[in-house]
């Protein structure tokens, strides 16, 4: 691969084992194939499932899904971008073909959505073949991505915030217009403040709710969470249902809304709706763990527990719609980030989540 182009990158050797900074040969694109010089790049959960097994990814692989930046190049046949246009990655093009996305209408469940993950398009200096994390492989300076996993980035949003809204301000977003659907005047439960939870608690403040209770198991998170519009916080115990019954005369939220993918957060947000309440479940957790519900209760509260997808959310119809409030000052990107970082702070940003620290750490090009 003489001559091809070199930049850094943060690659992940094999599952569990710890994040590789170093150079690699990226190719021109393709037929079909966009390349783009990454701006910033949102650190998201996502990617530690991804780096610890949780969620399956054919290694070597550079993580990173969360990101935008400039077209510098593109292959034969692309006609939606050009060089020299803002984009947002895509980590979940729908293909428009399968029964998701042409019957059913869910292109957010398409089953080709990801299969980019699993085809090398990369080298490592010694020739090793690398696969791009969910397809995007956004850690990194540029990157190779589909025709449809760009989206053009609409006038007016900042290129370096614009990075969450690839991922962590869809999904919330999402998650509160079309998953739990909450109305003006409901009452909202949000389990977990990090970037996806302060991007769900944004999007509950503009959706016109009435209470919007932040839930954390780290008491730091409070100010982060009432920044962004939380009326009440909570520091997660094993009361936390009950306070939230409480905080909602006694009847319990409207929707809950859980961010953080462990058993006993979704059975509290379940358990903290009134009777028949909306919890809907954006965090993921590993296969091995189990919530229960007995039949009774599950008559009884006549509560819905649902999944939720990228926010169940079409990009192409719903970024316009996030740049429209980001213009209009009703959603603050900005909000979202405690720490700006280069390439090399994407392990400590790692650990961070494992720690529970912080929002949303945001790998910003050329700052290191």
């Amino acid at each position: 691969m003489r001559g091809t182009p070199v930049v850094r990158a943060v690659v992940l050797p094999a599952p569990g084992a710890p994040l590789e900074l170093g150079e690699i040969e990226l190719p021109e694109p393709g037929p079909g194939r966009v390349r783009v010089r990454l701006a910033a790049a949102g650190v998201c959960h996502s990617d530690l499932s991804l780096s610890n097994g949780t969620l399956r990814q054919p290694v070597p692989a550079v993580l990173g899904h969360e990101g935008a930046g400039t077209v510098t190049a593109v292959g034969e046949g692309v006609t939606a971008v050009s060089p020299g246009q803002r984009v947002v990655l895509n980590w979940a093009p729908s293909c428009g073909a399968c029964p998701f996305c042409a019957r059913l209408g869910e292109p957010w469940l398409c089953t080709e959505a990801n299969a980019a993950s699993g085809v090398p398009y990369a080298r490592a200096a010694d020739g090793t073949e690398l696969h791009p994390g969910l397809g995007t492989a956004a850690f990194a300076e540029e990157t190779v991505v589909a025709e449809r996993g760009v989206l053009p980035l609409p006038d007016g949003v900042p290129l370096v915030d614009a990075a969450l809204l690839g991922c962590a301000v869809l999904t919330g977003y999402g998650a509160v217009h079309h998953s739990a659907r909450v109305r003006e005047g409901e009452s909202v439960a949000v389990f977990g403040v990090g970037g996806v939870g302060l991007a769900v608690i944004q999007s509950a403040r503009i959706a016109g709710a009435g209470a919007i209770v932040a839930v954390d198991v780290s008491p730091e998170k409070e100010e982060l969470a009432r920044r962004a519009g939380a009326t009440d916080f909570l520091t997660a115990s094993d009361t936390t249902a009950r306070e939230i019954r409480g905080i909602t005369g006694e009847l319990g939220a409207d929707a809950a809304i859980e961010c953080v993918g462990r058993a006993e957060t979704i059975r509290a947000a379940w358990s903290s709706t009134r009777r028949g309440g909306r919890t809907s479940v954006v965090g993921i957790g590993g296969k091995d763990t189990r919530v229960s519900f007995s039949p009774l209760e599950i008559f009884h509260f006549a509560r819905t527990l649902s999944g939720c997808v990228y926010g169940n959310c079409v990009p192409e119809r719903d970024l316009p719609v996030l740049a429209a409030h980001v213009r209009a000052g009703r959603l603050d990107l900005g909000a979202l980030v405690t720490d700006r970082i280069g390439l090399d702070g994407v392990p400590a940003a790692f650990e961070a989540m494992l720690a529970g620290r912080g929002g949303r750490a945001l790998v910003v090009f050329g700052q290191e």
